[in-house]
């Protein structure tokens, strides 16, 4: 079943009206002060008014879905977070909210689960950590989920405290986006290739090339050399490489950007310019109707 990006993004945005009408989440107090202190950090308790203060100030915010007990992911998380005084200057740029996992609000006359809408459809109902963007005003994936990694462990995926660092320093960008780049920076040999600065021409390349491959579920570097000329002429570099690859069918989101990261790193070729470090970097994944995720990564320096 495919839902439209756009619906979800409607969706969640009528949340947050939801809210405002309504009042706060079912089992939160509508207190416009209720927050907790945890690993040395304030963090909300209610999503009405943390959204509202992330949209007042421009900033990203940040949702940590509890579990119904402290589980072993949830204290890790904490006890990382306590221990990195770096770490807790990065969170403080960002509103942080505190959850539970079953919160519910009023739509319709009728309670439902945040975690079951749409826009967080990537976090599969389960405790962890989300991203909403409500920084970027200006383009297409603001009031977005950018980021979702729940507590939990897939056919590639495993989450881990210590990959925070790395959630809260990815570049500005959609869901899809920002999760091909994290799973390029979290591969154990580091592979350098985002390490320059992410450009919005290669960015647009890259997902327009992917949801090609998606619509004609087919992997390859079809139209490159248009692709090239294109690059080469807006971004002003003397010079650009691409790579691609496909998931195994009837996978998430976040497993196919993992796997395919895996499969560049089998490919001499591919892994040399995901390897490298670029000036400029660009990176997409889209579904296509076979269930394949087809990933595209476009460099230039």
């Amino acid at each position: 079943m495919f839902i439209s990006l756009r619906f979800a993004v409607d969706r969640l945005r009528w949340l947050f009206l939801a809210l405002v009408i309504f009042g706060s989440l079912a089992g939160v107090q509508p207190s416009f002060a209720a927050q907790d202190t945890v690993a040395g950090l304030e963090w909300h308790t209610d999503y009405m008014v943390a959204y509202r203060q992330a949209k007042q100030e421009k900033k990203m915010l940040l949702i940590n879905f509890l579990g119904e007990s402290r589980q072993d992911d949830q204290q890790k998380m904490e006890q990382a977070i306590g221990a990195d005084a770096s770490l807790q200057e990065k969170l403080r740029q960002l509103v942080l909210l505190r959850l539970s996992h079953e919160s519910e609000i009023p739509i319709d006359g009728e309670k439902e689960k945040l975690l079951s809408q749409a826009a967080f459809q990537e976090m599969h109902g389960k405790p962890g950590v989300s991203i909403i963007d409500l920084k970027h005003e200006a383009k297409p994936y603001y009031g977005n989920v950018v980021s979702a990694f729940p507590f939990a462990t897939g056919k590639y995926y495993h989450w881990r405290a210590d990959y925070l660092p790395c959630i809260v320093d990815l570049p500005a960008g959609t869901l899809t986006q920002r999760t091909m780049v994290w799973a390029v920076r979290i591969h154990p040999e580091r592979p350098a290739s985002t390490s320059g600065k992410c450009d919005p021409h290669l960015v647009a390349a890259a997902t327009n090339h992917s949801q090609s491959q998606a619509r004609t579920q087919r992997q390859g570097h079809q139209g490159w050399d248009g692709r090239y000329q294109q690059i080469v002429n807006t971004v002003s570099v003397s010079d650009a490489k691409e790579v691609v690859a496909e998931s195994w069918p009837n996978q998430t989101m976040i497993d196919s950007c993992i796997d395919c990261v895996a499969s560049w790193r089998h490919s001499s070729g591919h892994w040399g310019a995901v390897r490298a470090r670029h000036r400029l970097f660009g990176y997409d994944i889209k579904r296509g109707r076979n269930g394949i995720w087809y990933g595209t990564g476009i460099f230039a320096n």
